[in-house]
């Protein structure tokens, strides 16, 4: 159910939109590509070293983090990209849009503010929140990687994007403009300018192209990173190097905020897309195409009005609550769709409360596809994990409070909360309509096409 901000205000007198009713809040949400959870020199859970490298250097989202909230408990909604970014626009989880892989697109529709978004099943009557946020007076911008065809972010709400462009693109920009970081700012900047003349409230998405490409990463840091010395592999530097080469581009666009006077009323948020199979990858397990924490949990770090400063939250939280977030945050006068997974992070960025109510009271992510592991689903309940493998019918059961490297497997010592989760997440998948893998009857073992990365597609 949508909350009415100003029946809330009266309440809660620290929310986020208390202070602006008058004046809606500007949104500007930053999303990073293939960055893993450690990649950066922000520690994302206070008690664990592991989610922070100072091979990293990342002093704008310390910056970042030091004036705002961080989120230990913050997943994308898959671990590889374009279902992450489908699922952030609809509010839908990727089982339930049946887009579980990279490489999907969207269909274009003869009504333009439809997304049916796969081949096997068409989702009728999906906005975006963009859409939503337009009809309520916002400017809307999305630049940088799209990844979803259906005719580009323009036909599905937003004002002005850079058109449908994908990874390949990351490789046309060079020093001094590494995979269009600083092009992207500058338009940004030039929108920020533009709704700020015209008295608009804004919503900017900037979608770097950023960590792939990183042998474009600009001479001065590759430069530094080498000479460093941090690294075993040439890979491992240029990454270093474009990630701070990404961390100076949030410096530039934070300070052109604050050079427009923008920033007391605008909310940024931070949050990469997906794992990275990174050099440090052994702190959590897993990494971009798993559902171990490596290829799922995200960094992610809110700042804005109300959200106070150098502040933790450890909710568990998912890319798919950003939909009723931002609709939320914007007060947006429609009704919301139905169907939504996510739930409302505003109370959370206030601390006025500690929970997200979202549609299913459990989280479950589904991946069935041969990437980093064979198809899997997992489901959380508290502090417990379970993972679901399919080609062996393996299951694994973690206390993430205990055991964030997911090591200490706890499925024979504790069957009945393994036999729990077992059933609620097969429910769940059920009742979101989730394709579920199956045995693949013309497979031959003797065949190496059948194989990726040494995993045998025994499922289809």
């Amino acid at each position: 159910m949508r909350i009415n901000f100003k029946a809330l205000s009266l309440v809660i007198a620290s929310s986020v939109f208390a202070v602006c009713e008058e004046k809606p809040p500007n949104i500007i949400f930053l999303l990073s590509d293939d960055q893993h959870w450690n990649e950066t020199s922000v520690q994302m859970h206070p008690d664990y070293k592991g989610s922070m490298n100072s091979d990293f250097q990342t002093p704008n989202l310390e910056k970042l983090a030091a004036e705002g909230m961080r989120f230990s408990s913050a997943y994308a909604p898959a671990p590889v990209c374009a279902p992450t970014r489908i699922s952030i626009q609809t509010g839908l989880s990727p089982a339930a849009l049946n887009w579980t892989k990279a490489g999907r697109s969207v269909t274009a529709s003869a009504n333009k503010k439809l997304i049916p978004p796969v081949i096997e099943r068409s989702i009728q009557n999906q906005l975006t929140f963009a859409e939503l946020l337009q009809k309520n007076g916002y400017a809307t911008a999305h630049y940088g990687k799209w990844h979803l065809d259906g005719g580009g972010p323009e036909e599905h709400g937003y004002n002005a994007s850079d058109g449908n462009i994908a990874n390949e693109a990351s490789g046309k920009y060079k020093d001094p403009n590494p995979t269009d970081i600083f092009g992207m700012t500058q338009r940004a900047v030039d929108f920020m300018s533009q709704q700020k003349s015209e008295g608009k409230p804004f919503y900017i998405q900037l979608s770097y192209l950023a960590l792939h490409s990183p042998e474009n990463a600009s001479r001065k840091n590759t430069e530094k990173y080498k000479a460093l010395g941090n690294y075993e592999r040439e890979r491992d530097y240029l990454r270093q190097a474009l990630t701070a080469d990404l961390d100076d581009g949030v410096g530039v666009l934070m300070e052109a905020l604050k050079e427009l006077d923008l920033e007391r009323n605008t909310i940024v948020i931070y949050m990469s897309d997906n794992g990275a199979r990174s050099k440090d990858s052994y702190s959590i397990s897993g990494n971009k195409g798993s559902l171990g924490e490596g290829g799922t949990r995200a960094v992610f770090i809110a700042r804005g009005p109300n959200i106070p400063q150098n502040s933790w939250c450890h909710e568990r939280i998912v890319g798919f609550d950003l939909f009723p977030t931002f609709c939320n945050l914007a007060n947006v006068k429609e009704e919301l769709p139905t169907n939504l997974e996510g739930g409302d992070l505003s109370a959370l960025f206030t601390g006025s409360e500690n929970k997200v109510k979202r549609k299913f009271e459990e989280l479950v992510f589904h991946f069935p596809h041969y990437q980093d592991t064979t198809p899997v689903s997992a489901i959380y309940q508290d502090n417990y994990k379970l993972l679901k493998y399919y080609e062996t019918g393996k299951v694994e059961l973690f206390d993430l409070a205990k055991d964030l490297k997911e090591s200490n497997d706890l499925s024979q010592k504790n069957p009945a909360k393994v036999k729990e989760l077992k059933e609620k997440l097969e429910l769940q998948l059920k009742a979101l309509n989730a394709k579920i893998p199956t045995e693949n009857g013309s497979y031959d073992p003797a065949k190496p096409s059948q194989k990726t990365k040494g995993k045998s597609r025994r499922h289809r």
